[in-house]
């Protein structure tokens, strides 16, 4: 059962971006890296799994179709007039409430004091509207705070929100996913980041503590395998269709030679250390 459910490709499923899916696997993802990192924590620290809500739509606004005017007729008496407006284009769009969760690591020895965030970044996030404004405000707030921040985008849609400026890592060469990382200390101004392409592993980051410990590791591409397994993604996925959001024809071919491979019987997929072609 284990191996049926396996992840399909050598990284990131960009078949997971989709974001019809991606709030399951926000959820899953960040309980399964509580769960990875909270033995490398203990006893001085302990992590936990946080929540903040925000109304997710645009307010509603009424006008009128119809304007009733006062005016005065030519024999000086005051008169009731109808003007019938055009006829507007009418859409009611209800409000949304939006939950996304986050890590926390506190420390016991300072009163449960809060030393780190980590955060998984979700389309809302990305994309213009109320989401994207609650993460910058919250990450503002950090940046200014004691804590140590942790940024994980996993989606290739929506604008650059992490905290580092997007050409610092552009700079360096392409991806399409990344981690950043800013430490509380003597200066802000300091990034650190990893990048990863579609064809790439998931990288293992370094999660900073309170002064004076040493960081906790946590390995992406193992929490990602574990969200994917306890998920069942491999029968709820429609890998028959192009991904969404869209690859490049390159990498929607790459795509389809992985999940056909992954879909030959076991004993016909013996090559399982080998790359489809590029």
């Amino acid at each position: 059962m284990s191996q049926l459910l396996s992840p399909i490709f050598p990284g990131m499923d960009p078949y997971l971006e989709d974001a019809r899916i991606w709030p399951s696997v926000h959820a899953s993802f960040i309980v399964y890296l509580r769960d990875a990192i909270q033995p490398l924590l203990r006893p001085r620290y302990f992590a936990t799994v946080e929540e903040r809500v925000f109304v997710d739509g645009p307010d509603r606004l009424v006008a009128p179709d119809v304007w009733l005017l006062r005016s005065r007729s030519p024999g000086g008496c005051l008169a009731t007039g109808v003007i019938e407006a055009d006829e507007p284009e009418v859409q009611t769009i209800e409000s949304l409430e939006t939950r996304e969760t986050y890590i926390e690591i506190r420390q016991h020895a300072s009163g449960q004091e809060l030393v780190s965030l980590i955060e998984l970044l979700s389309p809302t996030n990305k994309l213009s509207g109320p989401g994207h404004d609650s993460y910058l405000q919250k990450q503002a707030e950090v940046l200014v705070s004691r804590m140590h921040l942790v940024e994980i985008d996993l989606l290739r849609l929506g604008s650059h929100t992490l905290a580092v400026p997007e050409w610092i890592p552009r700079r360096r060469g392409p991806y399409d996913y990344l981690v950043c990382i800013n430490r509380f200390g003597e200066t802000r101004s300091r990034y650190e980041w990893y990048r990863r392409q579609l064809r790439d592993r998931l990288p293992r980051v370094r999660i900073p503590l309170a002064h004076g410990d040493d960081d906790v590791r946590a390995d992406l591409q193992a929490v990602l395998a574990t969200t994917y397994e306890k998920g069942c993604y491999r029968d709820r996925l429609r890998y028959e269709a192009p991904c969404v959001p869209a690859l490049s024809p390159e990498d929607q071919q790459w795509a389809i030679e992985w999940i056909e491979r992954a879909a030959r019987p076991a004993e016909l997929a013996g090559e399982t250390s080998s790359e489809p072609s590029a």
